[in-house]
């Protein structure tokens, strides 16, 4: 006679209870990680056009001219590459202002080209 062995492990309903708990904490955390992500890719935006902006100034106390291109300001040695637009996550996207007086040169003022409405309702554009 072989002596009864006791069967160890999880049964399906101690199991369903786990991943209920897990579940339930996940729609808990869930919602403030893609808020923060939203809220770091804003600061970020916010920080590359202040980073820009000081840039195109200093090109042009040194130059007395703004640059034609935002290229200029890495070949120039201004910058050792155009910041990336986080919400785009593209280089390419930025939009340029061109100066009041056209012989100034090319780029007066940056602005993102990313489309839609920022956490404070103002539109990523018209930062």
């Amino acid at each position: 006679m072989t002596p009864e062995r006791k069967k160890t492990g999880f049964t399906l309903i101690e199991l369903l209870v786990v991943l209920a708990v897990i579940a339930s904490l996940l729609t808990l955390a869930l919602p403030r990680y893609f808020s923060s992500l939203e809220k770091s890719r804003e600061a970020v935006l916010q920080q590359n056009l202040a980073l820009l902006r000081e840039t195109l100034d200093k090109y042009y106390g040194d130059k007395g001219k703004y640059p034609d291109a935002l290229d200029e300001l890495v070949s120039s040695k201004y910058l050792r590459g155009v910041p990336v637009d986080p919400i785009t996550d593209s280089n390419a996207t930025w939009v340029s202002i061109p100066p009041p007086q056209p012989e100034m040169g090319g780029v007066y003022d940056v602005r993102s080209g990313a489309p839609g409405i920022a956490r404070n309702g103002t539109e990523y554009q018209n930062w």
